[in-house]
């Protein structure tokens, strides 16, 4: 009887035919079409780590969980299935480590000291002390006062001061942002977007985290969104955008080539 490799033992292996993970991402966002900016500002993934990521050099995730959560997130982004990615990360890199038993939190529940019984007859005996004293105290007090009232008489009463006539001032004019408010819905937020400098990347969700668009809007063009409660928007190329949230336009310091994220909810966007 010989002993030696079994046939299955000499069966060649096409595990490391397979692309790195970095490399499968890379691969999926050009066929997608997308630029790492795009994938960074869809996923708010910084871009120094979608390049790393891309490069295989996951040390600037910040930790296994962080590094699986960021190759999920881009695997979506470029379309691609995470489940495998997340599988060979951990191939290659020792296995999901094991949960924690609960065994301890039991025992320390088990070993936890007996609360000691209240001393009942202790504390009655302070609450009749704290009783008696009390009524001696307040006796005495009620005589000294009596005293001083009957020696120096009631005090006269002052008469009242007459106050000049004050004149109602006039009603002040409306905000000029209220009357801009008010042609829009009150009970909704209403967020218009016109790319008036040049073409810009949107990103726009409702406060349950909807989807309402994701794109590029050209030069000249105009989105509108509305929401219940909250839109949130991520702007890329941030000062080719002209911003009117619910009737006003919202002055801000937008830069080209900026990336901006903003929320707004209901009413005037200056008051928040």
């Amino acid at each position: 009887m010989s002993i030696g490799n079994s046939p299955e033992d000499n069966r060649p292996s096409f595990e490391d035919d397979r692309p790195s993970i970095g490399h499968a991402l890379q691969q999926a966002r050009i066929a997608a079409g997308l630029t790492v900016d795009e994938v960074s500002s869809s996923t708010r993934v910084r871009i120094p780590i979608v390049h790393a990521i891309e490069e295989d050099d996951f040390t600037r995730c910040g930790g296994d969980v962080y590094a699986r959560g960021h190759i999920r997130t881009l695997a979506r982004a470029v379309g691609l299935n995470p489940e495998p990615l997340v599988a060979q990360y951990d191939a290659e890199h020792g296995g999901r480590p094991s949960p924690t038993p609960a065994a301890p939190l039991f025992e320390a529940e088990r070993i936890r000291p007996e609360r000691r019984r209240p001393n009942w007859t202790a504390a009655m005996v302070a609450a009749i002390v704290a009783v008696v004293g009390f009524a001696g105290f307040t006796l005495f007090s009620d005589g000294d006062s009596m005293d001083t009232q009957v020696a120096e008489g009631p005090a006269p009463e002052k008469p009242a001061p007459t106050k000049p006539g004050v004149t109602k001032p006039a009603d002040p004019k409306p905000d000029p942002s209220d009357s801009a408010i008010a042609a829009v819905p009150k009970d909704k937020v209403t967020v218009k977007l016109s790319a008036t400098h040049d073409k810009s990347w949107i990103s726009a969700k409702s406060h349950n985290g909807k989807l309402l668009f994701d794109g590029t809007l050209l030069k000249g063009e105009s989105k509108t969104f509305q929401d219940d409660e909250r839109v949130d928007l991520i702007l890329g190329n941030a000062g080719a955008i002209e911003l009117f949230v619910n009737g006003k336009k919202v002055e801000g310091d937008f830069e080209m080539g900026g990336v901006e994220r903003l929320s707004y909810t209901k009413g005037d966007p200056a008051a928040g």
